[in-house]
């Protein structure tokens, strides 16, 4: 039976033009700054984003952390959303790694809310931690793959201007941001100190993200890497999947999105589905059913496993589904006819 794992869009595989050139990249020592496939992906991806220079590290949980102990110090606190990636699943890196406190708030459409920002603002106590940083998600994974506008960042970002707090960007999958706006991802980043995002979800790579900002913050940047082991050498050999994907794996991104669109629409039509966006804004979708509880989802993820269909059960959100390039038009009817037949009986 024909698998389709709709569990992640980090079960993608390389394409062959991404084994071709890993196995044609020039290499050289990445720690020593002389890999010439690495400089050129941290070159390109910097451009891309609009800052001034990039890092190659191995994870987006590791760029994340790097950029948070690079915008704060020991004490600060940082105010997040209480469903972010940040806040949910990377094990407390923030207060563990650098001793900063996370201050979250509910999120808003997938966004902070900048007044709810402004009244979270520590004021200038001894008793208190300071606030510094800022940071969002986009697109917003626990929030179903919504995008955050250029309008909803704004509002945090002048916030964050007012008392000159610092701001990162969870840009996990930022060009599925661009794709579904229509805007470039510069444009999305231009409000942020640094930005993060990930090679290896929708852009099918087998590892690898990428943290870009100023000169003097990747530099900070490139020593907490080391201190976190994540200086690797002949890393080239990987960073040639990530120029491919920059050159052939964004716009084909549009095609996940328009089969998560496609399966919300027939989910839609099974009693008690609720759905999560709805319509989907991107390539990630929950839907939830009024007659089950928590361990009933869990149950309907097993079931559908059991036909050849893969997702993922997330609490009280559901069951998860993510479109990645592993899924096709055949793979998406698969998906659908495996939840009518469990559902509609």
């Amino acid at each position: 039976m024909d698998r389709v794992d709709l569990r992640s869009d980090t079960v993608t595989h390389p394409t062959e033009q991404m084994y071709r050139q890993m196995v044609a990249a020039p290499l050289g020592d990445d720690v020593f700054g002389d890999d010439p496939t690495v400089n050129q992906l941290e070159r390109e991806s910097a451009a891309r984003l609009g800052k001034q220079a990039a890092l190659f590290v191995p994870s987006g949980t590791m760029a994340n952390t790097i950029a948070i102990g690079t915008l704060t110090n020991p004490g600060d606190e940082m105010i997040l959303m209480e469903d972010s990636h940040i806040y949910l699943y990377e094990a407390g890196g923030s207060a563990r790694l650098w001793g900063v406190h996370p201050h979250p708030l509910p999120s808003v459409d997938g966004c902070l809310d900048a007044a709810s920002v402004h009244g979270a603002i520590r004021p200038d106590d001894d008793h208190q931690p300071r606030t510094s940083l800022i940071c969002l998600e986009n697109t917003h994974n626990m929030c179903g793959g919504r995008v955050i506008s250029k309008e909803q960042i704004a509002g945090v970002a002048a916030v964050a201007a007012q008392h000159d707090f610092k701001m990162h960007l969870d840009g996990a999958r930022l060009f599925h941001a661009e794709v579904s706006l229509g805007i470039a991802a510069a444009e999305l980043a231009a409000p942020f100190d640094t930005v993060s995002f990930c090679l290896s979800k929708g852009l099918s790579c087998p590892i690898g993200s990428l943290l870009c900002g100023s000169t003097d913050d990747i530099a900070e940047a490139r020593r907490l890497r080391k201190l976190l082991g994540g200086g690797m050498r002949q890393v080239g050999v990987i960073a040639a999947a990530g120029l491919v994907a920059l050159t052939d794996g964004i716009e084909r991104l549009a095609d996940d999105h328009r089969r998560c669109q496609q399966l919300a629409e027939g989910l839609a039509d099974l009693p008690g589905a609720r759905l999560d966006p709805n319509p989907p804004q991107s390539n990630i979708l929950f839907v939830r059913f009024d007659d089950l509880d928590v361990a009933g989802h869990q149950q309907l993820e097993a079931d559908l496993d059991a036909r050849g269909v893969r997702v993922l059960a997330v609490g009280d959100r559901g069951l998860r589904a993510v479109f990645h390039r592993q899924i096709d038009d055949t793979g998406l009817q698969q998906a659908l006819e495996g939840f009518r037949a469990i559902r509609s009986i």
